[in-house]
Order: structure tokens, then sequence, then C-alpha cells
């Protein structure tokens, strides 16, 4: 039978930490699946300028931190951060923002590799580029022909010209090849725009060398402060590992145009709120281990249009390697799913497809896990991991609050993902269970300090969870 493990992965030793910890992200090791990374928007406990990754080696029952990245601040860490593991020998590879070279009006990517998650050397800087924003880190699931693992690292890069900004940056380099260890910038925006693309670029990866990446391609600004944005949702693939000389291209319109879109003309107010969590950059692609012709795409939109209050999460599927979509669920108006953010798919190794995402509903924020073997034909298995409001103590002190992703992944038949919610110790709020690592009592529902006697108030927390076949 399966089951499932939920564990805040703050450790005993920040027992007293109250930041704002959201916009969570995961690796796991394929050769070794006890051995994981989580990142969050973490500072370094001793004030240092190397911002943390989690690490655990037991399967995510305890986690330690290691400060190794780049470009710290005090209260937040690193920025935007995401991280990936080669299919052997266990380099670890993050896509970061430098929080002490971005500014609001200027972003710094960094990529960044070791060789040992463990190690408390600080990692090493492959790339360092002005412009990209939201870096995604995706390696290969198996590795490739060379026995070395490829990477991709997608984002929403400024640096270009013509608003086209979707962009991804690979490699099929060593993991001990010196910087830039083969990475090779790529504009996947073919159209024009309206001035940029949405801030996500999300990337999945075949066994057979098949890549797919996904954006918003935004057409149409108008109203407030330019929020009301008009998107399409457009899918690039490249059928060469996505490292040939002109990559992403293997898909294409009837017009020709590289990028086929899933989904046209959508609507979103972009920066709005739903509780103080940050709209319009909700998105998420997986690919059938099994069939790489099998893909599926999930993004929030607002059905209601400029006045509606709406944030509803949509799914396509496409059986024909992108040509053509269908909608696998399209929940009606008013719905849960009306209210949802962050949704992350990933598909296991017997095709069992599980959808990841954070819905507002009575005033609560719910994370909710959903598995179907048969595409949403038939209702799919759901399970609630957390349902909290979020405090009034909680620490929140700027969107997103939440953060503008989560992550779920897969290693064989297994899920492994992260999200942040309300570290409240409560029980009602972990339907499935949940194991503390920090000091909390779920009696009195209260966190304490490193010391058991000194009370600490609630703030936002990661929370790993693995369900294991």
């Amino acid at each position: 039978m399966p089951t499932l493990k939920i564990v805040n992965i703050t450790p005993r030793s920040l027992s007293g930490d109250t930041s704002q910890k959201g916009e969570p992200n995961l690796a796991v090791n394929p050769e070794n699946p006890d051995e994981l990374v989580a990142t969050a928007f973490t500072p370094d406990p001793m004030g240092g300028p190397l911002a943390p990754i989690y690490v655990s080696t037991d399967g995510g029952d305890t986690w330690v931190l290691r400060s190794v990245v780049p470009g710290g601040v005090p209260g937040t860490g690193t920025a935007d951060i995401s991280v990936g593991f080669t299919p052997t020998g266990g380099t670890l590879y993050a896509g970061i923002l430098n929080a002490r070279l971005s500014t609001a009006t200027r972003l710094r990517m960094q990529i960044l590799r070791t060789p040992d998650a463990r190690s408390t050397t600080p990692m090493q800087i492959l790339v360092d580029r002005g412009g990209p924003d939201q870096p995604w880190v995706v390696t290969d699931a198996v590795a490739n022909g060379n026995g070395r693992g490829r990477v991709y690292v997608g984002s929403n890069d400024f640096g270009l010209s013509g608003g086209r900004t979707a962009s991804v940056d690979a490699s099929d380099a060593s993991p001990t090849a010196p910087a830039p260890s083969g990475f090779v910038a790529t504009p996947i925006e073919r159209r024009s725009t309206t001035g940029q693309d949405g801030p996500p670029v999300r990337i999945a990866v075949h066994p057979d060398g098949t890549v797919y990446a996904v954006f918003t391609s935004w057409q149409d600004r108008t109203g407030p402060d330019l929020r009301n944005i008009t998107f399409d949702v457009v899918v690039t693939r490249d059928d060469s590992g996505g490292v040939g000389p002109d990559p992403f291209r293997s898909l294409t319109d009837s017009n020709g145009i590289a990028g086929q879109k899933a989904a046209a003309q959508r609507f979103v107010v972009f920066d709005d709120e739903i509780d103080g969590q940050r709209l319009g950059g909700d998105l998420t692609i997986a690919v059938d281990p099994r069939d790489s012709a099998s893909v599926w795409v999930a993004w929030c939109d607002r059905v209601g249009g400029p006045a509606g209050v709406d944030n509803t999460l949509h799914l396509q599927h496409s059986a024909d390697r992108g040509r053509t979509w269908s909608a696998a669920r399209t929940p009606p108006v008013n719905s849960a799913l009306s209210t949802a953010v962050n949704p992350a798919l990933a598909v296991n190794s017997d095709g069992l497809v599980g959808l990841l995402y954070q819905e507002f509903v009575e005033d609560q924020w719910r994370t909710v896990l959903e598995l179907t073997a048969d595409g949403w034909q038939t209702a799919p298995a759901r399970q609630v991991l957390h349902q909290a409001a979020l405090s009034p103590s909680a620490g929140l002190n700027g969107k997103p609050f939440l953060g503008d992703y989560i992550r779920m992944i897969t290693v064989g038949r297994d899920f492994y993902g992260v999200f942040a919610g309300d570290n409240l110790p409560d029980n009602a709020n972990f339907p499935a269970g949940v194991t503390y690592q920090r000091r909390a009592n779920f009696v009195t529902r209260q966190l304490f300090d490193v010391d058991g006697v000194h009370r600490v108030p609630t703030s936002l927390d990661p929370f790993f969870f693995h369900r294991a076949a």
C-alpha cells in the first residue's frame, strides 16, 4: 500500500526562526533518493553572506542547513532559487537570482554547481548574467548517451531584445567542465509580445531526448498599471535534447512558427492577490516517462475577466507531442479550483499523474495532492496535505507570501514534493499527519525556541512530502 510522509523541514537548531520561508524548491538524487536538497527564502542563521540550502540524507526525515549559495542577504537568504541533481554522480546544480546583486529593476541570474550537496564549500558559479528572472533548473531523468546527463535552466530573460523574453539555458557538458560548463542560452519565444513573456518558463524532459518547454506569451496589457494581461500558453519542443545548433524548433504551428499554443487569449490581473498571495505566474508541465508523446500542462487564469475575483486552475493534455491539446480537467466556476495557485505536475514510471496545488477555501490555504491513473476521466484520489489560515503573526513581510511556485518530482514510482505553509502545530491542519523537527507542542498548539521554554510566534515554513508506492 502507498505511504505518505510529511515533514516540516526547519531543523531543531532553528526552532526560534520566524522568517518568511516561502517559495520552496526540491531536488532528489536519482541514484540515491535518500539524498535530497530543498530551498526556500531562508537567511543564513549566522547572518553571513551565503544563503543556505536544506540537506537530508535519510529520505527527508531530518534536515540540516548548508550555507553554500552566493549572494545571500539578511532576512531572505538568496532571491529566487531552484535546484536539480544530475542523473549520475550526485552533482547538484542551482539557478538563483543573486540577492546581493539584484535590485528591483536589475536582476542577476547565476547558475551554480557543487559535486557534493553535503559539502560546506560554496557552490561554484558557472554562469553570471544580468536580465533573467525566475531561473528553473531541470536535469535529465536518466543519463544521456554520453553518460553525463543534461542540465536545463528556464528563465524570463529581460536581457533579450524585442520583448521575446522566454529562454532556456542548456548544457551537455561534463559536471567537471570549467565555467561556463557548456551552458548556451536559447530564446524560445518566436512570436511578437506586448513587451515580455510571463515570469515562469517550465521544462519537462523525457529519457528519449525529447525536451518540452512551456511559457506564457503576453499578448496585451491594459488597465491600471498595465496589469490586465492577455496571454497564450505556448509549448515548444526539441527532439534532440535541446543542445543542437538550432534548438526548440521541433514543434511548429500551422504557420510554421516554432511553438504550439496549448491555450490562447487567457486573462489574468498580474500581481493581484488572494489573501495576500500574488497571482499571475502559475504554470507547470510534465511528460509521461513511458511515452514522450504524452505531455501535460496546467496554469491558472481569471475566467471572470477584469471584474472577476477567481484564479482558476486549468489542465490540458496532448497525446501527439504537443501538436493538439484537449482539456483534461476544467473546473466549474466557483469551485475550489477557482481560487487556486502554484500548480505542479509530475508523472511516475507507472503513468500515474500527480497534480499538486494550493487553494484558498473557507479562509484557509490548502495544499492538495491529486493522483489519477486515467487522466481525470474518473474522480482522482485527493489528499489534503496541509490546511491553515495564515496566522496574523506569521511574519508576512512582502509578496508573494507562499511563493510563486512549489515543486513536485518523481523518482520511479514515488512522488516527492515541497510546499510552504503556516507552521502552527495543530493536528487539524495536517489530515495525513506531520513530523516537526523544530520544537512544537501539538497539544497547546505552540512553537518553542531551541531551549523548549521560550515561546515563538508562528511563521511560514517549508514542508516536504514523500508518497511511496
